[in-house]
């Protein structure tokens, strides 16, 4: 069944399924401890982490086991790192540029995203997504002086354990055009890295809502991100 076809056979459906998932999730908080921090001994790089309940932690207890410090402890192996994490739940991307805007202007190296599934369960289009993500970043070099941004792909929904058929099949098919739109996108712009996560959504490695990364998915996604800004700097 074509996109398309599916959004109007199916509507009803999906959005019963919707409402049901909604329901029966779990509300995770989002992981507790600081949100900014130094580690390691070598050359500077200066990390800021954006994005959605991914980014702020939701399905991990603690900050160091999310997204931004696990990466801080994987940089940390060669670089001297200080991080900022700057993340809350529901953000579509649009919603990151407005805050953003009113962020108090700081440097930093490099940058790294999680965004898209708030765009996508928004039904926010791929010329929307795109605009807000090109937003995002020319906000970031010309108000953090960020040199490479590490665009998180939209993780694979349709893979999702919360998620029942059709509607896991729908938003993956959502989440996939607006990963290719990104991805095109990404590939003319010289200061961005288009990551496509190998994330393991695997119902053990998923956390209790199983919609969000848990510790051992969020560490994978971490080395994926450090390997990604060490070949941008050895480049």
């Amino acid at each position: 069944m074509g996109y398309p076809f599916a959004t109007a056979a199916l509507g009803p459906l999906l959005f019963a399924q919707g409402r049901y998932v909604r329901r029966v999730t779990p509300r995770l908080p989002e992981a507790a401890g600081p949100r900014s921090g130094e580690a390691g001994e070598g050359p500077p790089l200066r990390v800021l982490v954006l994005g959605d309940s991914a980014a702020a932690g939701v399905g991990v207890a603690t900050q160091a086991d999310a997204l931004a410090g696990q990466l801080a402890r994987a940089l940390a192996a060669t670089h001297r790192v200080s991080w900022k994490l700057l993340a809350r739940t529901g953000l579509t991307t649009q919603d990151l540029v407005d805050w953003l805007a009113a962020e108090p202007a700081e440097p930093f190296d490099a940058a790294v995203t999680s965004l898209g599934v708030n765009d996508v369960t928004g039904g926010v289009s791929p010329a929307r997504w795109l605009a807000a993500q090109a937003a995002l970043v020319g906000l970031l070099a010309a108000r953090f002086e960020v040199g490479h941004a590490v665009l998180s792909a939209v993780p694979p929904m349709e893979r999702f354990p919360a998620l029942p058929q059709p509607l896991a099949w729908y938003l993956g098919q959502r989440a996939k055009r607006l990963n290719a739109a990104l991805a095109g996108w990404a590939e003319t712009q010289p200061h961005c890295t288009f990551l496509q996560v190998a994330l393991p959504l695997e119902r053990h490695l998923m956390a209790a809502d199983g919609f969000h990364p848990a510790a051992a998915a969020c560490a994978a996604w971490a080395g994926q991100v450090a390997a990604a800004l060490r070949q941008r700097a050895a480049a």
